[in-house]
């Protein structure tokens, strides 16, 4: 009875979630097809891209760590059926900071959104571009900042002999930032992917206009929810995990989940020639986020969970 209490659902979900962070950001690092691509470029693009592709693979280091330390720390927690409060605390320092240091060298992608940068070279004209703005200028530079920022800040406040009012307070500040970020993003590569296409690849392509509406519609939505579940935590002072309401968090979990494994399922699916855009080139090769489509074997334990043990 003991040990079916252990290996409990949300503990193999941490697990799963876990393994899926480290396998997609091992996949990714050793990914190496960008290297020489600055080469076909000319003007002040051949620049920007190598300066942005170079700083990217130096953050996705630290995320390969990070997912490391995670894959290694939950496996001796099985192995040793628990593991002392100090060390977890420690490792979830070490997690967030090396974190929060993937995402800052985006703030040089968001840099070169927001410049008239030469594409000549990929077959665009010199000057300021809105798609570049909306799918890399300002994503980039919001999560580039802002993320960290929370990152680091709660990293700072976990500490084992406080209380966890103010880890609770920005564990919940930097979820809300994450959603509002991943809606930024995709928002923009669909919109992008819009103006090119045009309206016969949603009207033709029922999945398309069903993935469009949820990610510029039903993202925001789950934004607003996130920041006012957070927001109503954080009024209400809630100082201690056992008055955390694990309910509403693990529904945001599952939703965001559910919204990166649909999109996945979408291609394999329905995917094919006919198919194939720069929503799907970034959804599929470029996000290094994809791993959240595990994110519902955390939330739905989470979302029925009965108490706050």
């Amino acid at each position: 009875m003991a040990e079916s209490k252990f290996y409990s659902p949300l503990k193999i979900g941490l697990f799963t979630v876990s393994i899926a962070y480290f396998l997609f950001s091992l996949h990714a690092l050793f990914t190496l097809s960008w290297i020489g691509e600055w080469n076909v470029l000319r003007g002040s693009a051949w620049f920007w891209i190598l300066i942005t592709d170079v700083s990217a693979y130096f953050g996705l280091v630290f995320r390969f760590i990070a997912s490391l330390i995670a894959v290694a720390t939950i496996v001796f927690y099985f192995a040793k059926k628990g593991l002392p409060e100090s060390t977890v605390f420690k490792v979830l320092k070490w997690i967030l900071v090396l974190e929060a240091l993937y995402w800052v060298p985006l703030f040089l992608s968001g840099l070169m959104g927001l410049m008239p940068v030469d594409l000549s070279g990929i077959g665009a004209t010199a000057g300021l571009s809105l798609s570049l703005l909306i799918t890399t200028g300002i994503p980039c530079l919001v999560s580039s900042i802002f993320i960290p920022v929370a990152l680091f800040k709660l990293a700072f406040k976990l500490k084992p002999n406080k209380p966890p009012k103010d880890a609770i307070k920005w564990s919940l500040v930097a979820g809300t930032l994450y959603v509002f970020v991943f809606w930024l993003n995709n928002m923009g590569m669909w919109i992008a992917t819009f103006l090119l296409k045009g309206e016969t690849y949603f009207s033709a392509y029922p999945e398309n206009m069903f993935s469009f509406v949820l990610t510029v519609y039903g993202l925001p939505v789950l934004v607003a929810f996130t920041a006012y579940v957070a927001g109503k935590t954080i009024a209400v002072g809630t100082d201690t995990l056992e008055k955390l309401n694990l309910r509403p968090i693990g529904a945001v979990i599952t939703a965001l989940g559910l919204y990166f494994l649909w999109n996945y399922l979408t291609w394999i699916f329905f995917g094919g020639n006919h198919l194939w855009s720069d929503w799907y080139a970034w959804f599929l090769g470029h996000n290094l986020d994809l791993w959240m489509l595990s994110l519902p074997l955390v939330g739905l334990p989470l979302l029925f969970k009965r108490n706050n043990s």
